[in-house]
């Protein structure tokens, strides 16, 4: 019998991995096996693609895959995971760099070290929430950027008024006194001698009152996520402490998502970015107050509510006296708010009542 050439390939028991790098129109993929490296290409931005090409080259192999956290969110990460490709995502400051590659940086650079230290197993994924995590994480997020855009417009206004000349009333001498709906009452009645400059703060103004409702029905959608069944008791415990109302106990929660991915409180710390970091060379030693890496959102919400907390809990103001006597008091508030996250670990660990301590 004359001998035929088999066509069918069999990966199976193999691994094969493979580096992304994601931009809007199209995907840069390096694909390494177990020993090789097979070949970097660019494709469409779809995970049903790469999985085709998978299964033409590598058909029964197992898919291992990995792209650094951004823009993108984690839209391609569930995409994959349901073409059947085991994906991780990682932190772009967590992968392994050579010098060489920081200078002639690119997609091509990208994918390719991501693929090798996938293979290598030099990666270490982080946390992807779920999607329905994610979407009332992002409705809080939304919140806090419209409370940015409105801080923006106040500034705007009030530096039309300086422009000019154009002073306060005696009733709204007091800062306390601004943007009430009496302070915007004079506002809107406010006429200028000049036209066109007329206009232009009319069309100001009522841009500040649409930005005004759009927080005011933000706030009141994120209110109703915070009384739902998955947050109401922990926004219950959350606040019993002081400083934390809440806004700052939805964020919390809708930020951390899961405490259990947190071994202890210094875990929990390093993620909001609330442990010193440090640079030492030789005889030098530079240690700075807060790391660079960390969670912003509840790093700001911690050191606001730290201001509140320091005043109205007794063991916190004894601690904070303490803190103010060997450094300034913006260093003196970043302890409060590591002892204020503390207690916020507790509080949700063991599902307890925090008790306001006594001096």
């Amino acid at each position: 019998l004359m001998q035929t050439q088999r066509r069918e390939l069999n990966f199976k028991g193999q691994n094969v991995f493979i580096g992304i790098d994601l931009h809007l129109l199209s995907w840069t993929v390096s694909i390494f096996t177990e020993k090789l490296f097979h070949k970097k290409f660019d494709q469409p931005p779809r995970a049903d693609v790469l999985r085709n090409y998978l299964d033409r080259n590598f058909p029964n192999a197992t898919y291992y895959s990995v792209y650094e956290a951004g823009f993108s969110g984690f839209w391609a990460h569930y995409s994959l995971l349901e073409m059947g490709i085991n994906n991780i995502v990682v932190n772009a400051a967590d992968v392994p760099t050579s010098q060489k590659e920081k200078i002639h940086k690119n997609n091509n650079v990208d994918s390719l070290k991501l693929g090798r230290s996938l293979r290598n197993g030099e990666l270490r994924a982080i946390y992807v929430p779920s999607l329905a995590s994610l979407n009332e994480r992002s409705l809080v997020r939304y919140r806090a950027t419209v409370v940015k855009d409105m801080t923006r417009l106040k500034l705007r206004i009030k530096s039309f008024l300086y422009f000019y000349g154009i002073k306060y009333p005696p009733q709204f001498e007091d800062r306390n006194t601004h943007w009430s709906n009496r302070f915007m009452k004079w506002l809107k009645e406010l006429q200028l001698t000049d036209l066109v400059g007329q206009e232009a703060f009319s069309l100001l103004i009522r841009q500040a009152e649409e930005q005004r409702a759009l927080l005011l029905d933000t706030t009141r959608k994120v209110k109703e996520l915070s009384r739902t069944e998955k947050y109401a008791h922990n926004m219950m415990l959350l606040r019993l402490i002081h400083g934390i109302g809440p806004i700052t106990a939805i964020t919390l929660l809708t930020e951390i998502i899961n405490l259990s991915r947190f071994k202890n409180t210094d875990h929990l710390a390093s993620f909001v970015g609330l442990v010193p970091g440090s640079h030492s060379s030789g005889e030098i030693d530079k240690n700075t107050e807060m790391t660079f890496r960390g969670n912003d959102f509840i790093k700001r919400a911690l050191i606001e509510s730290a201001w509140v907390a320091a005043r109205r809990d007794p063991a916190l103001n004894m601690a904070y006296h303490k803190y103010v006597q060997r450094m300034e008091p913006n260093k003196a508030i970043i302890r409060i708010a590591r002892k204020l996250l503390n207690r916020i670990y507790f509080v949700l660990s063991k599902q307890e009542e925090y008790v306001t301590g006594t001096v």
